[in-house]
Parts: C-alpha cells; sequence; structure tokens
C-alpha cells in the first residue's frame, strides 16, 4: 500500500461518492466538494451492471444495492407495427439491478460518510492546476491529488463531445396492474425515431410500493415542442405505438414529471495531468444505449484506487488511464455503432437492424457475446489491475 494521499474529489454524483469511499477505506484523506447546497441524485432509473456490481461489493453496499433494486434477466424489445422481436438479450446466470439513482445515490453517500470522506457543499470549481482548484467565490484549495468526477457538465474536463440528435425523457411512476414482467427492461420501437420503454427499479425514497422508470425519445431540440403538445395526445400517441404502455402513464398528469435528458459522445485520449485523474462523464460520454455509463462511473473509481495501491502517484495516473483505455474504447464503439440504430431519423438502419442484426444475433454463439457485452464484461475492465 502507497502512503496516504490528501485527494479531494470534485462532483458528488455515483463517480465522486464511489472513488470517495474506495479510496477513505484505503486510508487516504477524502475531501468531496459538490456545487450543490445539498448534494443530490439527477436523473431516474439505470441499470447496475454485474462490473459494476463487484465495485459496489468492493465498497460494502452491494447487499443493501439488491435489496432496493430490481433484478433483471433480461432486455428485449419489439418494433411497434409489427411485433416482430428485435431484441432479446438474457443475462442468465447473472442479472442487471435496476435501481433508482436515488436509491444508489443514498447508499454511497452513507458509504461514504462512514469511510470517513468529509462533504463540502456549495463548491462550484472553476480550475484545477497541479493539485490546486479554484472555486467559485475565489477561494482554492490545494490537494495532492484532484480527481474530477463532476459528470457530462464538467467545466475542468478538457472534453470535446458531439451532441447526439435524440434524447429521452424519462420519470419515475408506480408499478401499475400490467401483464409485462417485472425483471425485465421492455421496449417498443417504430423505425428508429420513436423509442418507448419501461425498466422496473425497485423501491425508491419517499416513493411506496415498486417503482418503473418510463422512457420516450425525442429529438434533441424537440423537448420545447413536446412541452406544448397537450398531455392526452401524447398519451395517445405512446399508447398507439404500445398498448402495453398505457398503463404506466396512468400517473402522468403534468408535463414536469418528465425530464430531458439530452446526450454527446466523446471520449478523453489521455484521462489524467498533473495530479489530477478524471473519472465517469468527464472522462468519456455516450447515450445509454449499453446502460454503461454508471457502470463506467464505478469502474474508473475502482481502477484509480487500484493503481493508487500499486504505485506513487505520478506513476499511478498513467497506470489507471491504461487499464481502463481499451475497455472505454470498445464500449464506447459500440455505443456510437448502436445509436442509430435505436435512435435515428434513418430508414435503412432499422430495416437492418430487424431483417439482418436481430436475426444473427440469435444464432450462436452471439447471443453469449452479447450478454458479456451487456454484462460489461466482454474484455476485462479494468485491464492488468485485475490480476495485481
Amino acid at each position: 500500500m502507497q502512503p496516504s494521499l490528501d485527494i479531494g474529489i470534485i462532483g458528488a454524483g455515483i463517480g465522486g461518492l464511489a472513488a470517495g469511499a474506495l479510496l477513505a477505506q484505503d486510508g487516504h484523506q477524502i475531501t468531496l466538494y459538490d456545487q450543490f447546497e445539498t448534494p443530490r441524485p439527477v436523473g431516474s432509473g439505470l441499470v447496475i451492471q454485474p462490473v459494476g456490481q463487484d465495485v459496489l461489493g468492493a465498497i460494502g453496499v452491494a447487499a443493501d444495492a439488491d435489496a432496493v433494486g430490481a433484478q433483471i434477466s433480461r432486455m428485449a424489445g419489439h418494433e411497434a407495427e409489427s411485433g416482430r422481436p428485435v431484441l432479446d438479450v438474457l443475462y442468465a446466470p447473472r442479472h442487471g439491478l435496476a435501481i433508482h439513482r436515488a436509491s444508489l445515490f443514498n447508499l454511497l453517500l452513507k458509504a461514504a460518510r462512514k469511510a470517513g470522506v468529509t462533504l463540502k457543499q456549495s463548491h462550484r470549481a472553476l480550475n484545477v492546476d497541479a493539485g490546486r482548484v479554484l472555486f467559485e467565490g475565489m477561494h482554492t484549495a490545494t490537494h495532492d491529488l484532484l480527481v474530477d468526477a463532476s459528470g457530462a457538465g464538467s467545466d475542468l474536463s478538457p472534453i470535446r463531445a458531439r451532441p447526439l440528435p435524440y434524447g429521452a425523457i424519462w420519470g419515475t411512476v408506480p408499478w401499475p396492474e400490467t401483464d409485462l414482467p417485472m425483471d425485465e427492461l421492455r421496449q417498443a420501437y417504430r423505425r428508429a425515431d420513436r423509442m418507448t420503454g419501461v425498466l422496473p427499479i425497485g423501491s425508491v425514497p419517499r416513493r411506496k410500493g415498486q417503482q418503473t422508470a418510463i422512457f420516450w425519445s425525442l429529438p434533441a431540440e424537440g423537448h420545447e415542442d413536446w412541452l406544448k403538445t397537450p398531455l392526452a395526445d401524447w398519451k395517445a400517441e405512446a399508447e398507439g405505438l404500445w398498448p402495453a404502455f398505457a398503463p404506466f402513464l396512468e400517473t402522468i398528469t403534468d408535463h414536469g414529471q418528465m425530464t430531458m435528458a439530452r446526450y454527446s459522445h466523446g471520449t478523453l485520449r489521455k484521462p489524467y495531468a498533473e495530479r489530477l485523474a478524471i473519472i465517469g462523464d468527464s472522462a468519456h460520454k455516450a447515450s445509454p444505449q449499453l446502460g454503461q455509463g454508471a457502470n463506467m462511473a464505478l469502474l474508473d473509481a475502482r481502477a484509480l484506487q487500484l493503481a493508487l495501491r500499486l504505485a506513487p502517484l505520478d506513476e499511478a495516473l498513467p497506470h489507471y488511464a491504461a487499464a481502463r483505455r481499451w475497455h472505454v474504447r470498445i464500449y464506447q464503439a459500440f455505443s456510437w455503432a448502436f445509436t442509430p440504430q435505436y435512435q435515428s431519423d434513418s430508414r435503412l438502419l432499422p430495416v437492418l437492424r430487424d431483417r439482418l442484426l436481430f436475426p444473427v444475433s440469435q444464432i450462436a454463439p452471439i447471443p453469449r457475446v452479447l450478454t458479456r457485452l451487456v454484462c460489461g464484461d466482454m474484455i476485462p475492465p479494468l485491464g492488468s489491475l485485475m490480476t495485481r
């Protein structure tokens, strides 16, 4: 174990909290800065894949996450007009863990505090340089190492990302009376310009009963038009696309219950600098098609922890980057390739998806490859650090 470091982490999201908990458990002195007066999660449901669940286990919250989340055994989707299946991936013998961001946030925050992390709110970072961070209000702090975990909107990361043409509106609703199974992510598509989905997410703080994340794709600039559309008209369109979606819309009575998420795609070639590590969405952005965003942040946090165990700081940062390089690149490439098949204005790609790619995906050994892809371990997610 290397000597204890004084580490400042910027951003109390999933990656920042995970890094704080892991690094504090190793004896480092951790200060976690967040720009909000009270740190809070942003977003609805997500899926923690098996590789991310392993990181939750290292933090010590895997059992608690299992207790509040929902185990997902299958991802399935169909073309709305024909009913033809176009997505079918089984997890067996493993499972995905669907969970609301608030539930996961609470578990990671508790773990970070238990490990001794010092949390400082109302600290918006403006600039970092060789261990020194400048905050709004012109006050500064200096640490042996800074970690940029401030997410997709990071003001600190040099990443250049390309906006994607489609995003989605998300909401959280009670699980209704329905024939849909509570252990599957289900989606319906009309070509690639309409996609809707249902994800069971277990229990959610301050809500009664089992909950569901629902989503509806929109062009990135289409949210204002959607807000002007009467809810009854949108519900009629959604129900016409997928009748089984209707019960999930019963409790949506206001546009404000659905939140717009926009996506971009980009990857830092070098996710570190002098006394600075960049993790999570600050280092790599993609669409959520493979459900890997939160998992990537968790894996980055774990890789940074293991790299700092292995070598002094100036050597550990290149080790961290090398350990994550190929896993990130491969998943970014698959995300880039898959996203237009499900969210785009293309008329050709959905035909290829439905008539060629899906039938081929059901021929052995491709189903096993797809399972590994979704589970996150198509290649070792922590590179050589997994054998150290």
